[in-house]
């Protein structure tokens, strides 16, 4: 369940941390990796997307009820897992003792079990409580579940690991299954985001200092895909802020409107709070305003959504700030796109072509005229295409996309903090750092490292030899310093 998501080079819709965990692996990230992803459209529904498609919208009641069905498409999808590769990490989802959902569970226990896979137990020390989450879930496992957990970890560790010894014995003696490892917190971590999770601790926490560029990012109810704004976050000189209120934006360099996946209900929500008043006499003073996806749409004059497709509203009127009309479809577009500038705007006069993004969404936004468009896709899922995105006001102050992906581009990140730079009156020259995430870019050494630099800290503190003896893998092979490509392997049934 989640939020942020990817697509895959063949068009599918993944969570956003099953990609992740692929491009760390270095391989390509397929559907099968993520068979089913809900993304929640209020607090008692959520989208199904089964295989990377969308099957519909269901209630939380509707759901539970389908979920019997859902059960093969699970096993069927790791089957051809296990066919393709040596080893599989399966990740489950929230507590694998939910007694109140586990006679209907898809992501816990019925996968351990289906292939009798030995389970690591991991806490987040970092929330409370990790000793009664570890103790009161092994109570609640049936004893043949209970049987499959053979080592505990303690996640998000902040202090001196002396001071834990004591837990870790108790743990272990009262349990009877043995402590794993502790992985400590890292801080500043560049990997992206799986949900809105994260965002608890980046409201408005940023605080901008003298001569840094400050990006406001508008976070609303439904916000969707915010880890489009991630690679602007770990630049040297910019403070980028989620807020939540209108007098929380300030003198904001850059306003940015993100994703949503309710938009008109989100777009009511900018009215009623005075956001959509605020972005109004922006555009009038000639400051910044970026809307992503279903921020774009929000900018624009109209939104329709005649099936109902995304909420029960059918029509909205857009803030008018842009010359685009949205219209939802019942066909949601998942791709990986190319796509190239056509015109001016918060990047000066940068001229580039093969820049990498993607798109999802179900709302088509058509501009009124292919002049106001500042981008032109060139692909999409590899195949030429030549269709125009976006639209920017007659200032060009005023811009949107329903590209996702932007400021993985290196040279429109740096660019648009140029150009922020020397509206602000500071020099356009600064040391950025170079940070790219996302399934857009595959070869990103930065990104490399810092998937190494997180694999060293749990290289350094989990047990491996403990860990490789439940997969019956060589230990050397999991503690290598160097991550090597191999062919697929086909193994056996009855391995995991």
């Amino acid at each position: 369940m989640a939020l942020n998501s990817a697509v895959t080079a063949d068009g599918h819709e993944i969570g956003r941390a099953q990609a992740v965990q692929a491009e760390a692996a270095k391989i390509e990230p397929s559907a099968d990796m993520n068979p089913i992803l809900l993304k929640p459209e209020g607090e008692r529904r959520t989208q199904v997307v089964v295989l990377g498609k969308v099957l519909g919208s269901m209630s939380a009641a509707e759901y539970h009820q389908y979920k019997p069905q859902l059960r093969q498409i699970v096993s069927d999808a790791l089957t051809r897992l296990r066919s393709r590769y040596e080893l599989i990490v399966i990740e489950g989802a929230g507590s694998p003792a939910e007694i109140n959902l586990k006679e209907r569970d898809l992501v816990n226990m019925f996968v351990a079990r289906l292939v009798n896979a030995p389970v690591l137990l991991v806490g987040d020390i970092d929330r409370g409580g990790v000793f009664a989450s570890f103790v009161g879930t092994m109570e609640l496992l049936e004893p043949e579940e209970r049987a499959l957990i053979r080592g505990f970890v303690v996640n998000k560790f902040r202090g001196d690991r002396a001071l834990l010894e004591p837990g870790l014995e108790f743990l272990s003696q009262r349990t009877g299954v043995p402590v794993a490892g502790v992985v400590p917190y890292i801080s500043n971590l560049r990997i992206a985001d799986e949900d809105s999770l994260s965002l608890e601790s980046r409201m408005n926490s940023r605080k901008p200092e003298a001569n840094s560029i400050d990006i406001a990012v508008v976070c609303l109810p439904r916000i969707s895909n915010y880890d489009d704004i991630q690679p602007l976050e770990h630049i040297p000189g910019v403070a980028v802020r989620f807020v939540a209120s209108p007098e929380e934006v300030g003198t904001a360099d850059l306003l940015i409107l993100p994703g949503s996946k309710t938009t008109l209900n989100d777009l009511a929500w900018v009215r009623s709070t005075g956001f959509a008043d605020l972005i109004l006499d922006r555009a009038r003073s000639g400051r910044f305003v970026l809307g992503l996806c279903g921020g774009c749409q929000m900018l624009g004059q109209s939104i329709t959504d005649p099936a109902g497709v995304e909420s029960s509203a059918n029509y909205g009127e857009g803030l008018n700030l842009l010359p685009i009309k949205t219209c939802f479809a019942a066909t949601k577009i998942t791709a990986q796109v190319t796509f190239r500038i056509r015109r001016e705007g918060f990047w000066g006069d940068l001229a580039a072509d093969n820049l990498k993004g993607y798109e999802i969404h179900m709302g088509v936004a058509e501009p009124s005229a292919a002049s106001v468009a500042p981008f032109e896709i060139t692909s999409r899922n590899g195949a030429p295409v030549h269709m125009v995105d976006g639209a920017a006001d007659e200032t060009g102050t005023v811009m949107g996309t329903m590209i996702h992906g932007l400021f993985e581009n290196e040279e429109i990140r740096e660019k648009v903090i140029a150009s922020l730079r020397k509206r602000k009156g500071l020099p356009e020259s600064s040391p950025l750092a170079a940070v790219n995430f996302g399934p857009a870019n595959f070869a990103s050494a930065n990104k490399d490292a810092e998937y190494d630099r997180l694999a060293k800290v749990v290289r350094a503190n989990l047990d491996f030899s403990l860990i490789s003896k439940e997969c019956g893998i060589d230990p050397e092979i999991l503690c290598a310093e160097e991550r090597v490509q191999t062919e697929p392997v086909t193994i056996s049934e009855g391995q995991s």
